[in-house]
């Protein structure tokens, strides 16, 4: 009777090959303030608090985000306001199983130990996974874009764009809406950053959370209005523009997310937005090569 095994793309591959060796890391009594500039400095979505060198607990963005809505103060330590406790796996584990884990915990990050548990020597993100599924994908001559180019004679439209991959729904608050008001629009939507709109319904900006984080730091009241530290203008890739593209900037940007206009080369009307969720779904799930590679008879 024949057997199916189920196979992905990332089968047999370690997480040592898509983490990062650099851990922003501080001491659980360090305060709230230190945590946000070394999340600036080092363009960190989360820090590693410590205990005696030993892993004690996660503050991330969202937490932070949390405590400047309850208006804690900033002089209050980190280990007051953490999230969570660490996740950990070593760097032989398999990036699949390590996806998992993540989807499971609800979590963007594993913290990767060596022999030691209590030594941590880098961590793997969603960002890195999807970086490694980028190369992985490019080189597959199986793949659904290398397939589209051949059959179309090396043509570049035949490849996918972002408007194929991206995700519809465009949500924005006015740049009179409190602070407070465009925190609870992220938190309970789990976005990164939403749009910034004036009186006459036009994009005018984009607030994030490391914008948010930043004006905590500052000593920005929660209730003071979007417009006071959103970023502008709006940066937006073209809806026809290339998705290995897209994605490419991401990685080298290291974003999570891009805004979409309508426009050929000038910003348009915003239509969309593409995540690196969004491209690792098409990338790993959409195309007939992984698909068809994922059941395997025997």
């Amino acid at each position: 009777m024949s057997a199916i095994e189920t196979v992905s793309i990332f089968s047999g591959i370690p997480v040592g090959q898509a983490m990062r060796r650099q851990v922003v890391s501080l001491a659980a009594t360090a305060d709230i303030a230190q945590g946000i500039r070394m999340m600036i400095r080092y363009k960190a979505n989360a820090v590693l608090l410590t205990d005696n060198d030993i892993p004690h607990g996660v503050v991330s963005k969202t937490d932070l985000l949390g405590a400047y809505y309850a208006e804690i103060p900033t002089e209050t330590a980190l280990g007051d306001v953490m999230g969570s406790q660490p996740i950990a796996c070593f760097p032989d584990d398999l990036v699949e199983d390590a996806l998992e884990i993540m989807a499971a915990a609800g979590v963007h990050r594993l913290y990767v130990t060596g022999a030691n548990r209590d030594e941590v020597i880098g961590k793997v993100a969603y960002a890195d996974i999807v970086g490694l599924l980028y190369r992985y994908c490019r080189a597959c001559e199986r793949g659904t874009a290398h397939k589209r180019l051949k059959h179309s004679g090396g043509d570049p439209s035949a490849r996918l764009r972002v408007k194929d991959v991206m995700t519809t729904e465009v949500w924005s608050c006015g740049d009179g809406d409190s602070l407070i008001t465009v925190i609870e629009s992220l938190t309970s939507r789990q976005m990164g950053a939403v749009l910034i709109k004036n009186p006459a319904a036009s994009y005018v900006g984009v607030i994030s959370k490391t914008d948010l984080i930043i004006a905590y730091h500052r000593g920005v009241a929660p209730k003071s209005a979007a417009g006071e530290i959103m970023s502008s203008p709006v940066h937006a890739v073209p809806a026809e523009a290339l998705l290995s593209t897209a994605l490419q900037q991401m990685l080298i940007r290291d974003v999570q997310r891009l805004f979409v206009h309508d426009g050929a080369s000038e910003p348009g009307h915003i239509t969309g937005v593409l995540a690196l969720s969004d491209a690792a779904r098409f990338r790993s799930g959409s195309c007939r090569a992984c698909t068809a590679g994922r059941l395997l008879v025997r």
